[in-house]
């Protein structure tokens, strides 16, 4: 792990914060969690209220000094809500790009600065041709306001990182599944829906033939740990993804299996879903196995299987 101080988690009461910190807390690292109002899966950890978007970047070096942090974990999304992927680009452009600004910044002036392990996505590169595995080496072209200006923190940090200024590396991670998911994402309206279907309400799905590519959120988790604690990562962006392209269809299956949801309860529409690109997603995560060890071990189909029962 790089030095010996603390990991600051920030964005540490979100659904993949919270699995960021409980890794951190296995390796026994002090962990700060950081965010704007506590959870109840933060208590027991140190916690501080903070704003990113509000702050400026004085105040969040002093806190990061205060707390001694060695790695600070940039997991600190503007999509937060139910339709948060949805809101005007100036919403977004807050979290997304100007509190990213200001937290490079506030590590670039640093007498010690920590290392910086920022969460970007795979949608900064926007579509791909069907059976694609997109490399980092692929030029951006985000599609939506969402991911435009998730690449422009990204794109922040990785100029930053290269020019020196700050150590740091980005992991462009693909759509996550697995335990607490948010409510905004795909795992979570399936997770809703075969609650409600369960409870025995009649509910509808919309299924499209996309393949995408998910990851396990606790997958996520082992990949940023190690961003953390590898010498040779900064300036790398690196895709954190799962290996393989699976079906919405495949997903909607394996759920309600898993759920033992009636038949009759959950009533699929075939047709289109609005996404962040094109069909097809799947990101070559060869650069993350060569420099961080990395590779996915939760399929999706147990990561279903632990959500649902999580």
């Amino acid at each position: 792990m790089n030095g010996i101080g603390t990991v600051a988690v920030l964005g540490a009461t979100g659904w993949i914060g919270r699995h960021i910190l409980a890794a951190h807390a296995r390796t026994g690292r002090p962990v700060v969690a950081v965010a704007r109002a506590p959870a109840p899966h933060v208590q027991g950890f140190p916690f501080h209220s903070l704003d990113l978007a509000e702050a400026g970047p004085d105040e969040v070096a002093r806190l990061l000094a205060e707390h001694d942090a060695r790695v600070v974990v940039n997991a600190i999304d503007a999509a937060n809500s139910r339709d948060g992927w949805h809101r005007p680009e100036r919403e977004l452009e807050k979290g997304n790009v100007r509190a990213v600004a200001t937290l490079v910044e506030a590590v670039g002036s640093m007498a010690r600065p920590p290392r910086l392990v920022h969460l970007g996505t795979l949608h900064e590169y926007g579509p791909v041709p069907d059976g694609t595995a997109v490399r980092e080496d692929a030029c951006p072209r985000p599609a939506n306001a969402y991911a435009r200006t998730k690449h422009a923190g990204s794109d922040t940090v990785l100029s930053a990182a290269r020019e020196g200024r700050v150590d740091a590396a980005v992991l462009r991670v693909a759509n996550v599944c697995g335990p607490y998911p948010s409510p905004a994402s795909f795992p979570g309206v399936l997770l809703e829906r075969f609650r409600r279907a369960v409870a025995g309400e009649t509910v509808s799905l919309r299924v499209t033939g996309d393949r995408r590519d998910f990851v396990d959120v606790r997958d996520v988790a082992r990949a940023v740990v190690l961003a953390g604690d590898r010498p040779d990562v900064s300036g790398h962006v690196l895709n954190i993804g799962g290996g393989r392209a699976v079906g919405i269809g495949e997903m909607v299956a394996w759920l309600r299996r898993t759920s033992g949801a009636a038949p009759e309860r959950v009533r699929e529409v075939l047709e289109p879903v609005a996404g962040m690109g094109g069909g097809w997603m799947l990101a070559d995560i060869g650069a993350a196995e060569r420099i961080l060890g990395w590779r996915p071990v939760v399929t999706v189909r147990d990561s279903l299987h632990d959500m649902w029962y999580a």
